[in-house]
């Protein structure tokens, strides 16, 4: 997978990047302090750029956290567009000195008026139309966008024959699924808060990830936490195993797995090896402080070791 080669281009919708603010302590005691973006749409495209990517994120940004943030992330070789809003955008400061991640304090981002959110959905089917594949992640809450955008925008995407990855749970996976999907990733734990799936019995969750295909998923991925992830492809499910690393933080796996999924697919690999990438992406998400950072030697190396086979319970 080599970056000489043309790079493929992709679109990450991302409603509601984050200004992050980190306390973490040194190697020798004293106290950090990282300004970073987040929010989950910009944690997969930055994991997306690292695999070689031209990517271009499309979100809401405001205020002077807006501007930080559109800075923050173009640093990283990510093209913003951008829609800009009247109020701060969503930042959080945590504290991990101890540790364990310790929230301080939360500003969440604000909802979108009508005229930002045509603006938003405008520049997103855009920037779409030309890119390679696109990529839809999550609002930070559930207020910021309603969930029928996502539905218009994947109908509208689907039309324009452009393959769609979503890492969604709740009403905006949803809606999304109504539009249809290339690919929808989710996590056990989401699968069963949301009432899909009673427990983690795999029987359990292969139907519930029957039934999101049958409600317009072409292929359903499932990670479960330390246990291989899942996929249903075409009617077989297969399990994707990743070499058992220490995890530094768990945070953000599934976020890069699912941008290392469709970077094989924009790549044109086989879905097998595209599910491949996405785990070796996500297995070096966890070796590592700060989410969606995992460098492409790493993944590449950790790529040879990944087998998807098929599933036997």
């Amino acid at each position: 997978m080599s970056t000489a080669e043309h790079a493929p281009t992709a679109t990450v919708f991302a409603p509601s990047p984050l200004l992050t603010i980190t306390l973490d302590a040194a190697p020798n005691g004293d106290t950090e302090l990282h300004v970073h973006a987040g929010g989950q749409g910009h944690w997969i495209a930055r994991m997306a750029t690292n695999l070689g990517m031209d990517v271009t994120l499309t979100g809401a940004f405001g205020g002077e956290s807006g501007g930080v943030l559109r800075d923050l992330i173009h640093r990283e070789g990510i093209t913003v567009r951008a829609v800009d809003i009247g109020h701060e955008s969503g930042s959080y400061i945590h504290d991990r000195r101890d540790g364990d991640r310790t929230e301080v304090a939360t500003i969440d981002p604000p909802h979108l008026a009508r005229h930002a959110l045509d603006d938003l959905y405008g520049i997103t089917l855009e920037s779409g139309a030309s890119s390679d594949i696109v990529l839809l992640g999550g609002p930070h809450t559930e207020s910021v966008v309603p969930a029928d955008f996502y539905r218009r925008l994947t109908t509208d995407l689907r039309s324009l024959s452009k393959p769609v990855v979503a890492d969604l749970s709740g009403p905006t996976a949803t809606a999304a699924l109504q539009g249809g999907l290339t690919v929808l990733k989710m996590s056990h734990e989401d699968l069963i808060e949301d009432g899909r799936a009673e427990s983690d019995d795999p029987d359990v969750l292969i139907e519930a990830m029957r039934a999101l295909h049958d409600e317009g998923a072409d292929i359903v991925v499932l990670s479960r936490a330390a246990d291989p992830a899942l996929a249903l492809v075409d009617g077989t499910v297969l399990e994707v195993v990743t070499p058992d690393l220490e995890q530094t933080d768990h945070h953000g796996a599934g976020d890069s797995m699912s941008a290392g999924i469709a970077t094989g697919l924009a790549r044109g690999m086989s879905i097998e090896d595209a599910l491949a990438l996405g785990g070796a992406a996500g297995t070096a998400n966890v070796t590592r402080r700060g989410l969606g950072t995992g460098q492409l030697g790493l993944v590449e190396t950790i790529m040879s070791t990944v087998e998807v086979r098929p599933f036997s319970s």
